[in-house]
């Protein structure tokens, strides 16, 4: 009994030194965020995201120009106006104002005969 004590203890010792330098893969990044980074964002028009398909990821840059019912807003560009959805999270506790520019993240959202967007991120420029 002894002898299999002292193996398993061996063991044991053995595959402690082995793993020492082990990091787990859900490990963050040095920043602590985690995630990918693409570098380049490319920013879409609302005439562009009136010609995209249903589902496509979209980053749209302008201002928010007024509320028109729950959670429906009215966004505008340089090139037109869209009508955005944002659920009351995504607000993350930002106040925004007709005269703020926003980036808002989300993706296209096409009806038989509208076309909006779905937000899941909102950032005040």
């Amino acid at each position: 009994m002894k002898k299999i004590s002292m193996i398993a203890l061996s063991g044991l010792l053995v595959f402690g030194a082995a793993n020492a330098d082990f990091q787990p893969a859900t490990q963050t990044t040095e920043s602590g965020k985690g995630g990918f980074v693409s570098g380049a964002e490319t920013i879409a028009t609302v005439k562009q995201v009136m010609e995209m398909r249903d589902d496509v990821p979209v980053i749209v840059k302008g201002n928010i120009v007024q509320r028109m019912g729950d959670e429906m807003y009215l966004f505008e560009d340089s090139t037109g106006t869209i009508r955005v959805e944002i659920d009351d999270d995504e607000w993350r506790g930002q106040t925004i104002t007709p005269t703020d520019t926003v980036k808002l993240y989300g993706e296209v959202d096409r009806g038989i005969f509208t076309t909006e967007i779905d937000i899941n991120y909102v950032e005040k420029m």
